[in-house]
């Protein structure tokens, strides 16, 4: 009998989700309460056009994500959203490959494919955090404030869903406070701030990393001149990770029964929760993403835990993993190794700890999709 392309690509994710299972959640799968025939039937009735959907949204987020930071690096210098986007899933999938060593990729790679300087790319990436970060606490804050019925319907005691109001409102008043800080800090204490660290970048050690960390800070600030600036980042923010509160959306009901019943506050909530288990490393496991989205789907909604184990892995796949389906022949396009990635890594991270950022002739030369007119010239020949 001819087995379809479809049914051998299932099973495939089948066996994939079964290992990561085994390895993400050993803990939690020798309890008596698990079943891995539950887990078998939920993963092999899951919608694969709807998980190709969520890939296809998930690929347009980070084309989001790109324009964004071609918005912040507008102040220095022309670039292109070609070039930065290819550069985004580059530095993603270098990511995947080597953890956060990884994360100092990116920046470099926009830096020398652009030609703009490496310090303000990695100002810019510091900005970019910021941003992300005071997303996650939004959607905890608005989970909290505005649908505690959901976690009432989950099982949640009164009391908890009290203090997580409390939380969430304390969480929105804090994103407020720190937005009027950035606007305040950018236009009145930056540069003297700077002046007095600048003593720091002549050492070694954590002085020069609280210096290089500060610079960062403030060259990523120099994208915010003015309240029109800031609304396009908060609008190209707000566009990203709305894309991405839909792929948990998708990615949800696509497995169907009670994960099929969750509603787009529900999608937030999950997707908050895996935002801070993903800045978490586990000893032994590694970040703490799939770990967070099991306790959120389980604990926080209420789902069973074998959809609850499957819908967390295929999650990671999707929204972590997935990048690499085009960044990895991107990276082998370009020319780059796993060697020099790593070298490279690791030199950003020793120069980060002197006050500083590798030189541009370490970052490997880029294929030749660059701007004509930044191509080297040729020499004369000699007389």
């Amino acid at each position: 009998m001819r087995i379809s392309w479809r049914k051998i690509l299932i099973w495939l994710v089948v066996l994939f989700v079964v290992a990561a299972l085994a390895y993400r959640f050993r803990g939690a799968l020798h309890s008596q309460d698990f079943s891995w025939t539950k887990l078998k039937g939920a993963v092999h009735e899951a919608k694969l056009s709807y998980l190709l959907a969520s890939l296809v949204v998930m690929y347009v987020a980070y084309f989001i994500r790109a324009f964004r930071w071609k918005r912040f690096s507008r102040y220095l210098g022309p670039s292109s959203i070609t070039g930065i986007y290819r550069a985004t899933l580059i530095g993603f999938t270098s990511v995947f490959l080597l953890g956060r060593a990884g994360e100092l990729i990116r920046p470099l790679v926009i830096a020398k494919r652009e030609k703009l300087p490496a310090a303000a790319m990695f100002g810019i990436y510091v900005l970019e955090r910021l941003f992300d970060t005071a997303a996650t606490a939004v959607f905890l804050g608005v989970t909290f404030i505005a649908f505690p019925q959901m976690l009432t319907s989950a099982g949640a005691d009164p009391d908890t869903i009290r203090h997580l109001q409390v939380a969430g409102i304390s969480l929105v008043a804090l994103i407020v406070a720190a937005t009027g800080f950035l606007v305040y800090f950018r236009l009145h204490g930056a540069s003297a701030l700077e002046r007095r660290l600048d003593a720091w970048r002549t050492r070694v050690g954590w002085r020069a990393k609280v210096a290089t960390g500060f610079s960062g800070f403030s060259e990523g600030l120099q994208a915010i001149r003015s309240f029109s600036d800031l609304f396009e980042a908060l609008l190209y923010t707000a566009v990203h990770w709305g894309l991405i509160i839909i792929v948990f959306y998708i990615v949800a009901h696509a497995f169907g029964g009670d994960l099929g019943d969750i509603t787009m506050p529900g999608a937030m909530f999950v997707l908050a929760f895996t935002m801070i288990g993903s800045s978490i490393q586990l000893p032994g496991v590694g970040g703490g993403s799939q770990v967070a989205s099991f306790l959120a789907f389980s604990y926080g909604l209420g789902i069973d835990n074998e959809p609850s184990a499957a819908a967390a892995v295929v999650l990671w796949l999707i929204t972590f993993a997935g990048v690499s389906l085009v960044g990895i022949p991107l990276l082998i396009h370009e020319g780059w190794s796993m060697g020099e990635l790593r070298k490279l890594a690791r030199a950003e991270s020793k120069a980060e700890a002197k006050g500083t950022h590798v030189p541009d002739t370490l970052v490997p030369d880029l294929a030749s999709d660059a701007p004509k007119h930044e191509k080297p010239k040729k020499k004369d020949a000699p007389k």
